[in-house]
């Protein structure tokens, strides 16, 4: 039974049939008005379950992207750290 106030539990094959749709050109008003969903679970599920297509067989989710940029800062962060304990500790000649 299912009150008012309480939120609609949408499975994740829905979600990502929904994000489809929006990705293929149906607009946010024609989703919400066909499907009941609001505008800022729409606006969650797009964020999390939208695909861009690298290459030919490679596709990320929004989710992956964002974890690839987390992992890729702190590579960045220990590459920096790394160049420092490399200048502290090699031997400065007067002849360079």
């Amino acid at each position: 039974m299912s009150t008012k106030n309480s939120p609609a539990k949408y499975s994740e094959k829905f979600k990502k049939t929904i994000v489809t749709l929006y990705q293929s050109g149906k607009t946010y008003a024609e989703i919400r008005k066909e499907y009941g969903v609001s505008s800022s679970a729409l606006s969650n599920w797009v964020r999390k379950y939208a695909q861009v297509q690298v290459n030919d067989d490679t596709v990320l989710t929004a989710q992956q992207i964002k974890a690839l940029q987390r992992r890729n800062a702190e590579l960045e962060e220990e590459n920096l750290i790394l160049k420092k304990a490399i200048a502290i500790f090699t031997p400065h000649s007067d002849r360079d």
